[in-house]
């Protein structure tokens, strides 16, 4: 990293949170670095490897985000990174890249200090504190991006017998998963007891395919449709939905959740104890732990 300076860093973290600035939805890690290293001419030490594999370009940027995130500009979920409002106004208020890598440096540093159990170090303590998160970043994304290739390759049925299964781990009890063919709109429904006799009556869509556009408006008010007065509804989708959407369920009169693959993962982690045994065959997950550092 000798070979880099704070003014190329800069440059190259302004650029990405230019990219980023555009997907308020937020974007996979590695496709905001192909984009990057796409509008910028890579030096040859940048586009060289390191001894033990990948390129330095990519490691470099990652190791100026630790900064960014810390300065609470950057928030990292699953592989996905997104900008934040006060990364925004950064981004505005720095328009010269290395004065806005110096102010997210200098954040870095008053975040560390204020750790209560932090040795505040220079030097190649931090840089190893930093590796280390990298290397965990980098980790989770591949973990997610297995999970997410997993869910999307499943067939649409036993997709829905999935979030029968976690509905019934969660104390749910499913009363109909739909067979396949058409199902008119609703894939599962469950209630509250054996009888169904306690309201409300849950009504469930399950849309499987990750690659679809995020479900908007028009999708949502489909569902919503379907649902009766004393309905609840479960919209399930891989892809996610589109903030409209979401803002349209929480002010809606309609009780409805929306779940996107992280917040279904989410739930099956949290549940997983009451899984039986063929529900867990379908997603089978096991946690790993990683020496985290100071968060």
């Amino acid at each position: 990293m000798a070979e880099v300076t704070k003014a190329r860093t800069g440059q190259l973290i302004h650029k990405l949170f230019g990219i980023l600035q555009a997907q308020p939805d937020g974007m996979k890690a590695g496709d905001a670095l192909a984009a990057l290293a796409a509008q910028v001419q890579l030096t040859p030490y940048e586009a060289g490897d390191y001894p033990t594999g990948g390129r330095r370009f990519e490691k470099i940027v990652r190791f100026a985000t630790v900064d960014t995130v810390k300065a609470g500009w950057l928030v990292k979920d699953k592989g996905i990174w997104t900008v934040t409002s006060e990364g925004a106004q950064a981004l505005q208020q720095y328009p010269d890249g290395e004065q806005f890598y110096r102010e997210a440096v200098r954040l870095y540093h008053k975040w560390k200090k204020a750790q209560p159990v932090a040795e505040v170090e220079e030097g190649d303590d931090e840089a190893v504190e930093k590796s280390a998160s990298i290397t965990l970043e980098q980790a989770e994304e591949m973990a997610w991006a297995e999970i997410e290739a997993h869910l999307a390759a499943m067939p649409p049925y036993e997709f829905q017998e999935l979030v029968g299964a976690l509905l019934t781990a969660m104390g749910y009890h499913v009363a109909w998963i739909a067979p396949p063919g058409k199902d008119g709109g609703i894939d599962v429904i469950a209630y509250n007891d054996p009888l169904g006799t306690r309201p409300p009556r849950i009504k469930v869509q399950v849309k499987r395919n990750a690659n679809s556009p995020r479900i908007d408006v028009m999708g949502l008010r489909s569902f919503m449709a379907v649902l009766g007065e004393g309905d609840v509804g479960l919209f399930v989708a891989l892809s996610g939905f589109t903030k409209d959407a979401d803002l349209e369920a929480r002010q809606s009169h309609r009780r409805i959740t929306l779940i996107d693959a992280n917040q279904l993962v989410d739930l099956w982690t949290r549940h997983y104890g009451q899984l039986d045994d063929g529900a867990r065959r379908r997603l089978p997950l096991k946690p790993v732990w990683f020496l985290a550092g100071n968060e």
